[in-house]
């Protein structure tokens, strides 16, 4: 199946049909391909910086933290959940937020999909799309308009990332589901006790849910928990990849970190629409 892509030119969103490396709508509106095989979609109203979303080090921070297993009993779960969900051939899914594009990838191989990864960084993109050509790789700004046709969307999935509720239910068909992952509240709480002196847990999914609510019911709720005792490079990893001790003030709890066991979990949401 074509990618259901629209035109992201202010007042436009017509459907841009792909011609060799090059995307073009009706109304002469065109992107090139990246030669990484991307393709950026961004607008200048869409970013406030050159520099937008996650820098090159972060991406790659991400990927070594997956490679050390933080985060592997969730995408397991997601995949698994999200392939009895995608019944239609070549369905159109869609993750806000594709990050090292692991997670897409994944469900990619585990069904026969149209998938399409959608990221404000174009280091993201990057190095996603080195690691698979199936998947359309975009660079976009997910938490605007989304770069798709009205309901031709048939699985959302945003893993910790970008979620637009209201312009979900727009390219969503009538049929589709969203599977949202936010952090439980004691993920990582041995990391932020050791790195900030305090063990606080905060509770996420009441405000996730009201978020939703305006737009969809809730289908389906639970929580993947998982325990891993992580080596020092890895925690220092983990440390970049979540932007938690770079505070000043936490530099030397950071510098005495050696090996830890921590807890990785996330509460996961299923939505459709009511």
């Amino acid at each position: 199946m074509i990618a259901p892509l629209a035109c992201t030119v202010r007042d436009c969103g017509l459907l841009l049909e792909r011609i060799d490396r090059r995307y073009i709508c009706a109304r002469g509106h065109a992107y090139d391909l990246a030669r990484r095989g991307y393709l950026n979609l961004l607008q200048p109203h869409d970013r406030r910086s050159l520099a937008a979303g996650d820098s090159a080090a972060t991406v790659q921070a991400r990927a070594e933290v997956l490679e050390a297993g933080v985060g592997r009993a969730v995408h397991h779960t997601i995949v698994e959940r999200a392939s009895t969900m995608v019944d239609v051939p070549d369905a159109v899914v869609i993750d806000l937020g594709s990050g090292t594009g692991d997670l897409l990838i994944a469900l990619s191989e585990a069904r026969a999909i149209t998938a399409i990864g959608i990221d404000l960084s174009v280091a993201a993109a990057e190095h996603a799309s080195r690691r698979s050509s199936v998947v359309t790789w975009l660079v976009a700004n997910a938490d605007r308009r989304l770069p798709l046709l009205d309901r031709s969307v048939d699985l959302i999935v945003s893993l910790h990332g970008r979620r637009n509720p209201e312009d979900c239910r727009r390219v969503l068909t009538s049929s589709g589901r969203i599977i949202v992952a936010i952090p439980a509240a004691d993920d990582l709480i041995e990391l932020r006790e050791a790195v900030h002196g305090q063990a606080l847990e905060r509770a996420r999914g009441g405000d996730l849910a009201a978020e939703y609510e305006p737009f969809f019911a809730v289908r389906d709720r639970f929580t993947v928990r998982d325990r891993i005792r992580l080596s020092e490079a890895a925690l220092r990893a983990l440390l970049r990849a979540t932007y938690r001790g770079a505070r000043a003030s936490a530099a030397r709890r950071v510098a005495s970190l050696t090996t830890l066991e921590v807890t990785v979990a996330s509460d996961v949401f299923v939505f459709a629409r009511p």
